[in-house]
């Protein structure tokens, strides 16, 4: 067994997994999970830069993984950057603070890798037989893949809950007009992916990140946040567009109030729930099947094991 750990900083998030997994069979011991919202993509969908307070919150979450990876006395560290420090113009100095504290140089990924990684995470414990649709819906882009063994085609679109809340949100609850301008965007989005990737040939619907969780807990209507619950659950269409409807004429506060809500997402979760939502319908998908599992797992699994099918 080789002791990885795996760090996914994404626009609204940044989550580290440590992990002893076997090189030969790729079976993976899970020892410590963990995910801190720092907004690292706060304005730079208008500005282009990552502000000063966004890459503060960043490195103050990064020298708390140092010290898990320290204690956990991993021998191998990935760290992966997604949409946000892509399309940032300081980026080095992102790069440049990480390394620093990680001892690490953070790799900042393209969306196709992006979408292998997910895809990888996603599938790698579920059966080969079925075709899948990978979506992973984070805070600055979406992925869609398309596989069974391996990935058949790919592609990232700049549709995420927080690229999408700052640029059409300007209260605390999308109005009709803000919500049609939303769709546009996501239709638009998802017109592009289409282009190379055949998102209504797949069989099975797989959906990833917070927002496809945090949506999944509340359909099953949790007390809590619970993850052994919304890991492989089945949330159906009519789940879905509930959820959304809800989300949709909530408030913040009543957001807020939702027992599996982090608070970090208050504010971007119905961006996120709309995206979700349009997927299902332009896939035609009765149901998505939601994994805990997704780009976490795939960085993780990129540093020791085979791929999956290899």
């Amino acid at each position: 067994m080789t002791r990885v750990a795996a760090v996914d900083c994404g626009t609204n998030s940044i989550r580290l997994l440590v992990a002893d997994i076997d090189p030969e069979t790729g079976k993976a011991v899970e020892l410590d999970r963990r995910m801190t919202i720092v907004r690292l993509g706060q304005g730079v969908d208008r500005t282009g830069r990552l502000a000063p307070e966004a890459l503060e919150r960043t490195f103050a979450a990064c020298r708390a993984y140092a010290a898990v990876i320290a204690e956990h006395g991993v021998q191998k560290v990935r760290f992966a950057a997604t949409s946000a420090s892509r399309d940032a113009e300081n980026r080095d100095e992102f790069t440049a603070g990480v390394r620093e504290i990680l001892g690490v140089e953070p790799e900042v990924i393209s969306g196709d890798q992006e979408a292998e990684f997910s895809f990888t995470g996603a599938t790698r414990e579920l059966p080969g037989s079925e075709e899948y649709l990978v979506v992973d819906i984070g805070g600055g882009s979406t992925e869609f893949v398309v596989g069974r063994d391996a990935v058949r085609a790919a592609r990232s679109v700049d549709i995420g809950c927080v690229r999408l809340t700052e640029r059409h949100v300007s209260g605390s609850t999308p109005t009709e007009a803000e919500t049609a301008a939303i769709r546009a965007d996501i239709a638009a989005a998802l017109d592009l992916a289409e282009r190379t990737v055949p998102i209504r040939e797949a069989g099975v619907l797989v959906g990833l990140a917070g927002s496809v969780t945090t949506v999944a807990g509340i359909a099953l209507e949790l007390d809590a946040y619970d993850s052994a619950a919304i890991h492989r659950s089945r949330i159906s269409r009519e789940q879905v567009d509930a959820v959304t409807a809800r989300l949709l004429s909530a408030s913040h506060d009543e957001r807020a109030a939702i027992p599996v809500m982090h608070p970090g997402r208050v504010d971007v979760i119905t961006a996120g729930a709309l995206v979700l939502q349009a997927v299902m319908e332009r896939t035609g998908a009765a149901e998505v099947v939601v994994s805990e599992h997704d780009i976490l797992d795939g960085i993780a699994h990129s540093l020791v094991a085979p791929a999956k099918g290899s």
